[in-house]
C-alpha cells in the first residue's frame, strides 16, 4: 500500500531545500509574490492571475474587523486574563468565527457547486433550491442579515471588485438570480449578506469550497490582531466585565 503523500511543502528533515507546492519558496515566492497570492496557490496549487488575486485580497480584506463583535471581545477577554501569550487569546476569538457568523459561507458555496454539477436552467434551479429550503423550514444559506437592509454594501462592493476585476460571471449571477426567487416567494425583499457575496466570488475565481471558511478565518485572525494589541496599549476589557457585571444582577436564593 502505497503512502499517503503530501505535496505542499518540503520534507521537515531537508535542509538543502526549501519547497512550495514544487516551487522554490525562497526563490520564487518569498520577496516575489503577495501574501495573498501565496494563500491561494497553497491552498490550491494554482497561482492566480492578476484579477483573482485582486478578489482574493477582497476577501480577505472584507471580513477583517467590524469593531467589537463576539469573536474581538472574547479575544480581548481572554488577553486581559492571559497577556504573555498572545496566540492564546488569538486562538480564543478565532473559535468563535463558526457557523452562526461564516458558516453560510460554505453553505452558499455548496449550493452555487451542486448547481453547477446539475447543469440545466438556473431559474428552475433557484425556485426548487427555495421552495426545498422552505419546505424543510431552513434558512436559505448566505440570505438575510440583522442589520443591513435592503442591502449589504460589503456585498455590492465585493461584487464589483469580481466584475471590474473580469470575475462577474456564472456564479454571481447564480446567486443573485437564487436572491429573486427568495424575494418571489417569500413576498418580501431578503439581502444577500456578504458570506453569500463571498461564496459566489471565491467560486468565481476557484477557491474550493472545503477551503472557504478559512478565508473568514484568516482574514479575522489580522483583525484578532490589531484588537489584542490595542487591550495591552489601553484595555476595555475590564471595563466591559465591570459594566457586564452592573448590567445584570444575579439570584442569590434557593432556588425553585
Amino acid at each position: 500500500m502505497d503512502k499517503p503523500v503530501s505535496r505542499i511543502g518540503s520534507a521537515h528533515a531537508r535542509t538543502d531545500v526549501l519547497t512550495m507546492r514544487g516551487r522554490d519558496t525562497l526563490a520564487e515566492i518569498v520577496g516575489v509574490r503577495t501574501f495573498t497570492e501565496t494563500f491561494f496557490f497553497i491552498v490550491t496549487g494554482r497561482m492566480p492571475d492578476e484579477g483573482a488575486t485582486r478578489c482574493f485580497d477582497a476577501c480577505l480584506t472584507i471580513l477583517m474587523d467590524h469593531g467589537l463583535t463576539p469573536s474581538a471581545l472574547v479575544a480581548r477577554l481572554v488577553e486581559d486574563s492571559v497577556p504573555e501569550d498572545m496566540q492564546v487569546s488569538l486562538a480564543a476569538g478565532l473559535l468563535v468565527v463558526a457557523n452562526r457568523h461564516v458558516g453560510t459561507m460554505s453553505g452558499a458555496g455548496k449550493l452555487l457547486a451542486a448547481a453547477f454539477a446539475e447543469g440545466g436552467d438556473p431559474r428552475e434551479w433557484a425556485a426548487r433550491t427555495v421552495a426545498r429550503f422552505r419546505a424543510e423550514k431552513r434558512n436559505l444559506p448566505g440570505f438575510g442579515h440583522p442589520h443591513y437592509h435592503p442591502e449589504d454594501p460589503r456585498a455590492a462592493r465585493l461584487f464589483a471588485v469580481a466584475e471590474a476585476a473580469g470575475y462577474g460571471g456564472r456564479a454571481i449571477a447564480l446567486i443573485r438570480l437564487l436572491g429573486a426567487e427568495l424575494d418571489k416567494a417569500m413576498g418580501r425583499h431578503l439581502t444577500l449578506n456578504v458570506t453569500g457575496a463571498m461564496a459566489a466570488v471565491l467560486t468565481e475565481i476557484g477557491f474550493p469550497v472545503e477551503a472557504m471558511r478559512g478565508v473568514a478565518v484568516v482574514g479575522r485572525a489580522a483583525g484578532l490582531v490589531a484588537h489584542i494589541y490595542e487591550e495591552k496599549q489601553a484595555g476595555i476589557a475590564r471595563a466591559l466585565t465591570s459594566m457586564a457585571d452592573h448590567a445584570f444582577s444575579s439570584d442569590a436564593g434557593d432556588g425553585p
